[in-house]
């Protein structure tokens, strides 16, 4: 019999690895553009195959996971992340960073869903309250990176510096080894006369439209304000590196609030306040050339972004609980697609029209998240209590 505390604790170290993963590409992004002398098209391209790989891991784990469970998938997909971040550091080609960037998106998309899927599983409750803790550790690993650069780039390499990063991934993989996880779902395997159902189920796909957009604007800021604040604003990459650092560091200690926020204030609630944060620091940083308050925009984006996740996977885990890896694949494979399309679009928008028109797309696609949550909460409240 498995033990909740430690598979919890997996979990998170697990999500402590993929936010690691999802901030690498923004941190390193300045550097890789000088290194090989890549224009704005080809920066979005690049922006665009880590969520790819992220986008393929969420494909394949939900039905995997249903029928086999999660401890042999989780440890072979950290075994990935390690390589791909190894990968990254020793890259003297553009195709072998290309590779590499690719292997740790598969890896994380993996463990991302999995880890969700799996708090899911275990939370007879507050599913949103114990997502939004997971997503702390998001944040915790999102913050290593950036932060890890700015404090140490003077003294040591980049790659020497993401190297050591990825020898540290050893550790979560003993913890999984070590451990028990929950039995598989649906040994028998999965229908796929239940998965085209899934994807016929409008709640289901709503839910995702509403994390294609939260996807998208997570994407772009943790890819693109670095590169904003330095052709735009002029500022250096040090401090740029600190704006990113803010950004997750409001969004981490916002989760760790929410934990015991949404067990007393219903979800829907609490992302329409979310949603007004984010508006709120995105018509900042549109209407501002400072540097000072760039950040407190960011901080405001950080604290909106913060609950739109852990919200939407709770109502996801509540309503599909019999199937929920599968439904957590649904649902994290729209949110990646459009973080590739978003990612990209602005690459071809700055490339047009200038960087700084990426909060102009933080703006559309934030009205457009408020619309389609306003449509699925109406469908939500047909199937569970809200």
């Amino acid at each position: 019999m498995y033990k909740k505390n430690l598979v919890f604790i997996a979990s998170c170290l697990g999500m402590l690895i993929f936010g690691v993963v999802l901030i690498s590409l923004g941190s390193i992004l300045p550097s890789i553009t000088q290194k090989f002398a890549l224009d704005e098209i080809s920066v979005g391209t690049l922006a665009s195959i880590l969520p790819f790989g992220i986008l393929l891991g969420s494909l394949i784990f939900g039905p995997i996971v249903d029928r086999y469970g999660y401890k042999n998938l989780l440890i072979i997909c950290s075994f990935l992340v390690l390589i791909g971040l190894e990968g990254i550091a020793l890259s003297t080609s553009l195709f072998v960073l290309q590779v590499s960037i690719f292997i740790i998106g598969f890896g994380g998309g993996v463990i991302n869903g999995g880890t969700n899927a799996l708090v899911a599983d275990i939370s007879a409750e507050s599913k949103g309250a114990n997502l939004s803790l997971l997503g702390v550790f998001f944040g915790i690993g999102a913050l290593g990176m950036p932060s890890v650069l700015g404090l140490l780039s003077k003294s040591f390499s980049e790659s020497s510096i993401i190297s050591t990063v990825g020898i540290f991934v050893i550790i979560p993989i003993l913890f999984f080894i070590l451990i028990r996880f929950p039995e598989p779902k649906r040994p028998q395997g999965f229908s796929i006369k239940n998965g085209v159902a899934l994807l016929k189920d409008s709640i289901i796909l709503l839910m995702g439209f509403v994390l294609f957009f939260e996807s998208g604007v997570e994407g772009i800021v943790n890819n693109w304000t670095t590169t904003y604040l330095i052709k735009d604003m002029n500022i250096d990459q040090s401090n740029a590196l600190y704006a990113l650092t803010i950004f997750v560091a409001s969004m981490t200690v916002t989760r760790l609030i929410l934990g015991g926020v949404l067990k007393n204030i219903p979800s829907f609630i609490v992302f329409y306040i979310s949603l007004s944060f984010s508006l709120a620091g995105t018509i900042i940083m549109l209407s501002v050339k400072s540097y000072d308050l760039s950040l407190v925009g960011l901080i405001l984006l950080g604290i909106g972004f913060a609950g739109v996740f852990p919200i939407i996977l709770g109502y996801v885990g509540e309503i599909y609980s019999n199937i929920s890896g599968t439904a957590f694949s649904i649902v994290f494979v729209i949110a990646l697609i459009g973080n590739m399309l978003i990612n990209y679009s602005v690459g071809l928008i700055s490339h047009s029209f200038g960087i700084q028109n990426f909060t102009i797309v933080l703006l559309i696609c934030l009205i457009l998240m408020i619309v389609l949550f306003s449509f699925s909460i109406k469908k939500i409240s047909s199937k569970i209590k809200i």
